[in-house]
Parts: C-alpha cells; structure tokens; sequence
C-alpha cells in the first residue's frame, strides 16, 4: 500500500523573501510539489515571493482562488483540494504556499478543512502582514492589558462601528473598495489621528501614507490600517 504524501500549509511572509523562516525554505525546496493561489488575472503573488527557492523539478498546481467573501462556499477550493489530493494519494508531500500566517484568514485554511482528515498535515507558521506592518511603521501595537482587534473591512458598517468604538487597538484588514466606508467610521468615531495606512507591507511597492491622503479609489486588497493603543507605557 502507497504511503500517503504530507500536507504542508507553508507560512512564507508578507512579502520579503528574507522574512521566510528556515523551516519554510527547507520544506519549500525539498517537496515534490508546490501548490498556490493565483488571482482571477493569472497574478500569482504567493510564487513571486518565494520564485528565487523554486526548483525547475518540482511540480507546480496553480490554483485559481478569486477573491470574494464567498469563495469559500463555491467550488473553487473543491478543485484545488481534488488536484492536491491526486498527488498526496500516490505518495508526493504537498507544501501549499500561504502569504502571511496560514492559519489567519488564509486561504490554506478552506483546504486544510477539506484535506486534514485524509492526509497527514503540518502547518508552518508564517509572519503576518499585521505584525510586520507593526514593523514597518515603527509603532508598538498594545500595551499591558490592553486588547488588541483585528477586523476585515469587509464587515458591515453597524458591525464595523460598533467593534472599533470598543477596540484599545485595532487593525482592519481587506480594505480595497471599503475604504471609504472604514474612513466614514474613523472619521466618526475620532480615530482618524490615531489611524495609520500601510499598503504591501515589506514588499518591494510597500507605500507608507498618511491616511488623509489616501486615494479611495486606488486602496489594493493587499492594504490595512492600524490603530495602536492609545495607552501609554509607564
């Protein structure tokens, strides 16, 4: 009987290749096969980050994942799982390429539910873009006791309201289109002072903006605002 291949959800970053931990490279350039989203455009971002450690040997499974709230109930994942599996049954590990953390709102987590029970998995933690935006703005994010909130602009704007009014420190995610209505609410609730904008944290176009300057019309998904504590350290 064939032993089974391994699942790999590999964490690889936000979007500097030297933010890849040693864990990662390994696996990513020891597996067989190498699976990854591509946008509806063909844009494979998860590859670019990592291009320079691929093998011309090892075999690649495009995955075309478009963006959308309800991607996860449609049948783009069940055909990405299909196409993994084929390879996992007959013995070849897997290591799936996730931006960020994989295991926060990512998309290996809709594969990881339709492959974990079948398949032996291990998931490789990444650094996310929310912690190494932190980084890049060169702010601490809480302190103490505080809470700290991450939400997806995605939410609707009574909800989105309401969760900020309580936050002691927040970061909104998936802004592109809903970023004017993030900043209606910011506006509202008194936190535009406090609000700082960063789009591709430590990729090569990563842009730094004051958030009064930003352009609604051209926020990328691939953006966030951070609103760190207003407490201050003793």
């Amino acid at each position: 009987m064939t032993e089974l291949g391994r699942l790999y959800g590999l964490g690889i970053g936000p979007g500097d290749p030297e933010l890849l931990t040693l864990k990662a490279h390994r696996i990513l350039t020891t597996v067989p096969v190498i699976a990854y989203p591509i946008s509806e455009k063909g844009k494979a971002l998860a590859r670019a980050i990592v291009a320079d450690f691929i093998h011309p040997e090892q075999i690649e499974i495009p995955m075309c994942l478009p963006f959308s709230v309800e991607r996860a109930s449609q049948s783009y994942y069940v055909k990405a799982a299909e196409k993994i599996a084929e390879h996992l049954k007959v013995g070849r590990d897997v290591g799936v390429l996730c931006e960020g953390e994989p295991m926060l709102y990512g998309t290996f987590i809709y594969l990881f539910q339709r492959l974990s029970r079948q398949f032996p998995t291990e998931i490789v933690p990444g650094i996310s873009s929310t912690m190494a935006s932190a980084a890049m703005l060169g702010v601490p994010i809480t302190y103490r006791n505080d809470v700290l909130s991450i939400m997806p602009a995605t939410l609707d704007e009574i909800t989105l309201r309401a969760r900020l009014a309580v936050a002691d420190a927040a970061i909104i995610i998936k802004l592109g289109r809903h970023f004017a209505k993030v900043y209606k609410i910011l506006d509202e609730l008194g936190l535009l002072y406090r609000s700082l904008y960063i789009e591709r944290a430590t990729q090569t176009h990563q842009r730094i903006l004051t958030i009064t300057e930003v352009n609604a019309t051209e926020v990328s998904y691939w953006s966030l605002i951070m609103i760190p504590s207003f407490s201050l350290p003793d």
